[in-house]
Parts: structure tokens; C-alpha cells; sequence
């Protein structure tokens, strides 16, 4: 009888990402087991487009129910194993009344002593290790005893786009030139990253521009209303405002389609890089925020820090981040620059 594993990811799209190479690992270790994935519904399409899962479970939906039709949802789902990679004390109960037979959980948190029977010591912030192998270190009672290297790991990081580009957007970016670049520019981060800031993104856009690239800005509705006034600035550099345009699963099959994305430490950089595009990563040498933890992970996948290892200076006023501010647009271009352009995802 094949064992059916719960992976409990219930944050943000750049951190199930990160969390796909535990399905991957799980299908290696368990040949022909089933893995899904609880998470949150705007990180569904993710799921969707992973091959290593079998199926999404909503946090949002399950949430909705009445408390002892929680109990009953969770059970049907018919778990041995759930891996609590994103400590949640609510669902971390919930499972222990789905009795689900093996719960596992780290062991620096109180809750877990309490509702988990495979408990992990597992510190992340202070780890050298990347936040994938971290999320990997949920498998040790499973058998996984030790990291694996980080170029594995990083085979493990897999999209596919579970829905096709609407013919129009394929057309517009098949206009493109040979050796012109179709490049992604997502210049917001949700307070999830430090950001790199819209005068750098701007000027960047100017010179992709004038070295012949087409230059897309993608975004949320609500970014693009902050946007407004830049995106209308900027205008002449860009070959289309995609902000508001597309939902997730089609912005991955954007992605999917065009060479490459340049952002922050933010959910489409890491979307962008498991779809084998190049995706360019800015990023601050401060921990717990620098590449050796977040780094995108993929064939493609790249990041420029500014070299002034694990600078204090920005800690106390995160939002006037010198560090990452300190990467020109100069340096930015000429690794873009590098990149050769790709066939579209296929």
C-alpha cells in the first residue's frame, strides 16, 4: 500500500517554491507515494504546476468549516504523514485529532512537544544552509539523515505551466527580434524583500531599452495603482504594462515564455527559476536576507549582492537598504546582457 505524505505550507509563493524539491525528494524516496500540498489559495496554481505533487488541500476552505468538520476534511484525505514545514499551531492540533499516524514537526517549537511525534532540531536562522535544504531537513525521521547538496536540491525546484498563454500574449512576445530579449522586470516585493527601488528599476528599463531588449513590468492590480505614475514615466522603454493583467497561472505561463525575470527575493524570481528561465536575483549581504539562504534555485537561476559580507548598517532602517541600492543598473544590464535567449518553455 503506498503512503500518501501532507506537506503543510502555508506562507507565501517564493517559500512553497522552495518547499517543492520535499515533494520531489519524497517521490524519490517512496516510489509511487502520494504528496500534496496545504497551503493557502493564492498559492494553489504553484501546486499545480509542480509534477511531484498529487493534489492541493486549502487552508482557506478547511478554515471555513465548523472545528469538528476540520477534523473530519483533514482525515478524508486519507494522510499517514504530514510534514509541518511552516509551524502552525492551529493545524498542528488538527492533525493530531485527524489522527494522522506520523506528524512531524521542529522541535523548537512549544506546540509541536505537544502534537507531533517526530520531532527535528532544526534552527533556520542562524544555518548556513540554503532555506530548500532546510525545508528538506523536515525528512530526517523518514530516513533523509543528511543535506543534500544544494546542485541536487536545485533539481528539485520544477514548474510547468499547467495552463497555455492566451494567444495574444504568445504573439506579442513572439515579436521579438534574434538576439532581442523578452525581460521581465518585477520592481515590488510585497514587504517581502528588500527592494532595489523604482528610480534603479526605471533606469534599467531605459537601457534595456536602448540595447534593443523588450522590457515587460509585471505586478499585482494594487501594485500597478502604485506604479501608476512610474509605469506612465517610463513608458516609451516598456513593450507592455503587465500589472493587474494576468492571474497566476498564466503569469507562470508568461514566464514560461519570455527569456528571463529580474526582481528582489520575491515569489515570481523563485517562480521564474523553477520554469528554467533566467531569473536574476538582487539581493543585500545581510542575514537572514542574502543569497546563501534565498538564492533562486534553477539552471538559469542567478543573483548580484553588493560585496560588504553581512552588513549591519541597514538592520536598524531596513527601507533605506544602502546595500542593495549600491548594485547599479550598469551591473544589472551587463549580466542580462550575458543571458542568450530561450525557446519558449516547452
Amino acid at each position: 500500500m503506498s503512503r500518501t505524505f501532507l506537506i503543510s505550507r502555508t506562507d507565501a509563493i517564493g517559500d512553497v517554491v522552495l518547499t517543492l524539491p520535499v515533494a520531489g525528494r519524497l517521490k524519490q524516496l517512496f516510489p509511487g507515494c502520494r504528496v500534496l500540498l496545504l497551503g493557502r489559495n493564492y498559492t494553489r496554481a504553484v501546486a499545480e504546476a509542480c509534477p511531484w505533487l498529487d493534489g492541493f488541500v486549502s487552508l482557506d476552505e478547511l478554515q471555513q468549516l465548523p472545528p469538528n468538520q476540520q477534523v473530519a476534511a483533514l482525515r478524508a484525505i486519507g494522510a499517514d504523514t504530514m510534514l509541518h514545514v511552516f509551524p502552525n499551531k492551529d493545524l498542528a492540533r488538527l492533525a493530531l485529532l485527524a489522527g494522522i499516524k506520523v506528524r512531524i514537526g521542529t522541535r523548537n517549537r512549544w506546540f509541536h512537544w505537544l502534537t507531533c511525534n517526530r520531532l527535528v532540531k532544526l534552527s533556520r536562522r542562524h544555518s548556513p544552509l540554503h532555506e530548500s535544504q532546510l525545508n528538506l531537513a523536515l525528512l530526517a525521521p523518514l530516513g533523509e539523515n543528511a543535506a543534500l547538496p544544494l546542485p541536487e536540491v536545485a533539481a528539485l525546484v520544477k514548474l510547468t505551466p499547467a495552463v497555455p498563454l492566451r494567444p495574444a500574449l504568445q504573439q506579442l512576445l513572439a515579436a521579438r527580434t534574434p538576439g532581442q530579449l523578452n525581460v521581465v522586470l518585477h520592481p515590488r516585493s510585497r514587504g517581502s524583500a528588500r527592494e532595489w527601488g523604482l528610480p534603479h528599476f526605471g533606469q534599467l528599463a531605459r537601457v534595456l531599452h536602448q540595447a534593443g531588449h523588450r522590457v515587460f513590468v509585471s505586478g499585482t492590480a494594487a501594485e500597478g495603482e502604485e506604479l501608476r505614475d512610474w509605469l506612465t514615466e517610463h513608458q516609451p522603454y516598456l513593450a507592455a504594462d503587465l500589472t493587474g493583467q494576468l492571474d497566476l497561472p498564466e503569469f507562470l505561463a508568461f514566464l514560461a515564455a519570455a527569456d528571463g525575470l529580474v526582481a528582489g527575493s520575491t515569489g515570481p524570481l523563485h517562480l521564474a527559476a523553477a520554469l528554467g528561465r533566467h531569473a536574476l536575483g538582487l539581493y543585500p549581504p545581510i542575514r537572514p536576507m542574502h543569497p546563501g539562504r534565498w538564492a533562486p534555485l534553477g539552471p538559469h537561476a542567478e543573483y548580484l549582492v553588493f560585496d560588504r559580507p553581512d552588513c549591519q548598517d541597514c538592520r536598524a532602517q531596513p527601507a533605506a537598504c544602502t546595500c542593495i541600492k549600491a548594485l547599479e543598473p550598469a551591473l544589472v544590464l551587463a549580466r542580462v546582457q550575458q543571458w542568450q535567449p530561450l525557446p519558449p518553455f516547452s
